[in-house]
C-alpha cells in the first residue's frame, strides 16, 4: 500500500474536523445563552380539593343571602336584661340603709331611730320623701326615744328606686302606709331645690305638720 494518502481522505478528514468545530460552538452557545424555563411541578391533590370546597362554599353563601329570608334565624325568645323588671325596694333597702338602721328596721338605740313603728315613716309620705331627697341633721324624736345625728341625702337614686325603698320601709315590719310612685317622687324632687339639708324635727314639722299616721 502506498504511503501517500489521496486527495479525498484528506478532504474527509478536514470536513470531520469542521464539524466537531461547529458542534463545540453551538455547544458554547446553549451554554451562555441557556435561559432557565419553569420546571413542571404538579400542584398537591389537597390544595386543589380545598380550593374546590371554597368555591363551592362561596357559591353557596352569596347564592342562599338571596333566597333565605332575614328573620329566618335564630328564634328564641331574648332573655329580658336584668333590672328591666320591677325595683325591688328591699334590695335597695339593703344598699343604702341596712348599716344604719339595720334589717330589722329598729335602728341603733341612741345612735340611729327605728323605722318600724316610726311616726315620721307611716304620716304623709311627703316628710319621709323630702328626708330621702335632701337628707337630715339635728335632734328628732322617735317612739319617745331622741336622736341627734345626720341622715345622708339620697337623691341621687333614681325616682323608681326612692319610691321603691320608701314603699319598703312604709309596708314592713309590721309598717303599713300607702304607697308612693316614681312620677310622684319626681314631683317632690322639685319642691325644695335650692336647699340644703331639713335641720331636725322642728324644720319638718314647721313645713310639714306634726307627723301623722297615714292609712293605707
Amino acid at each position: 500500500m502506498s504511503n501517500h494518502e489521496s486527495p479525498e481522505h484528506g478532504k474527509s478528514v478536514e470536513q470531520g474536523e469542521l464539524q466537531d468545530d461547529i458542534v463545540t460552538t453551538d455547544r458554547a452557545y446553549e451554554r451562555e445563552n441557556f435561559e432557565p424555563e419553569e420546571l413542571s411541578n404538579p400542584l398537591p391533590k389537597w390544595f386543589a380539593v380545598m380550593s374546590a370546597c371554597f368555591v363551592m362554599w362561596g357559591f353557596g353563601y352569596f347564592y342562599f343571602q338571596g333566597v333565605v329570608p332575614a328573620d329566618a334565624g335564630d328564634q328564641r325568645t331574648p332573655i329580658a336584661p336584668a333590672g328591666s323588671g320591677p325595683v325591688d325596694g328591699r334590695v335597695i333597702y339593703a344598699a343604702n340603709c341596712v348599716g344604719c338602721h339595720q334589717g330589722t328596721g329598729l335602728g341603733i338605740q341612741g345612735a340611729f331611730p327605728p323605722l318600724a313603728a316610726s311616726e315620721w315613716v307611716l304620716t304623709d309620705p311627703q316628710i319621709p320623701a323630702q328626708v330621702l331627697l335632701l337628707g337630715m341633721r339635728g335632734p328628732i324624736e322617735v317612739a319617745g326615744q331622741s336622736y341627734s345625728g345626720v341622715m345622708p341625702a339620697m337623691a341621687h337614686l333614681p325616682d323608681d328606686e326612692l319610691a321603691a325603698v320608701l314603699n319598703y320601709i312604709r309596708s314592713d315590719w309590721g309598717n303599713s302606709a300607702s304607697e308612693v310612685t316614681g312620677d310622684w317622687i319626681a314631683e317632690q324632687r322639685t319642691r325644695f331645690t335650692d336647699r340644703g339639708p331639713w335641720e331636725g324635727a322642728e324644720e319638718l314639722i314647721s313645713n310639714f305638720g306634726k307627723p301623722e299616721v297615714d292609712e293605707p
